[in-house]
């Protein structure tokens, strides 16, 4: 979800997959000519707010949806909204994604994307607490979290640096950076 050039799907593929790019059709234009769609893969141009696209997805032997970087973008209004859309169209199927407070979002919008010279976008979505704050808007949502950092490495491991150690206590800690899980 909200694609770009990343190619995750690529790299998790058992063999079977079946992979669905979405992004806006501009975005999905430069995909097509950078990274075409594989054997088993499709680019779909798309808004993801226009749930017209959950018809494209073919989920009867289950759905992982991964959104990286993406509803930083969206209001919170329209997460909720597209959660609980997908609740109701992939039973049983995982959302994916990443997320932060309110005060690391604003950070994103004040460096981030004023250093890349990104006028028309802002940073909206925000949770601290994705468990209990993302739980209570359904009640077929049963969502996990950990902290970003940590999804990545285990900071016991003597191989970790100490500065490492100090970003996961800012990212993970003070600014409750994390990856959501959500089991429809």
């Amino acid at each position: 979800m909200g694609c770009g050039l990343d190619s995750t799907g690529r790299s998790c593929d058992n063999g079977s997959c079946k992979i669905y790019n979405l992004d806006f059709p501009d975005v999905i234009a430069v995909r097509n000519e950078l990274l075409p769609a594989g054997e088993r893969e499709e680019n779909i141009p798309c808004d993801l707010n226009n749930t017209e696209w959950f018809g494209k997805i073919d989920s009867s032997n289950g759905a992982v949806f991964f959104a990286s970087g993406v509803f930083y973008y969206f209001l919170t209004e329209q997460v909720k909204a597209l959660v609980q859309g997908m609740a109701d169209a992939f039973p049983g199927g995982v959302l994916v994604f990443d997320a932060a407070n309110r005060t690391a979002v604003k950070m994103i919008a004040k460096t981030w994307l004023k250093s890349a010279k990104i006028q028309d976008v802002g940073a909206y979505f925000a949770v601290s607490d994705a468990p209990q704050e993302i739980s209570a808007w359904d009640s077929r949502l049963q969502v996990t979290s950990r902290g970003y950092m940590l999804g990545y490495t285990d900071l016991k491991d003597p191989s970790v640096s100490g500065f490492f150690r100090f970003l996961a206590k800012i990212g993970d800690g003070m600014m409750k950076m994390q990856i959501v899980k959500i089991n429809f």
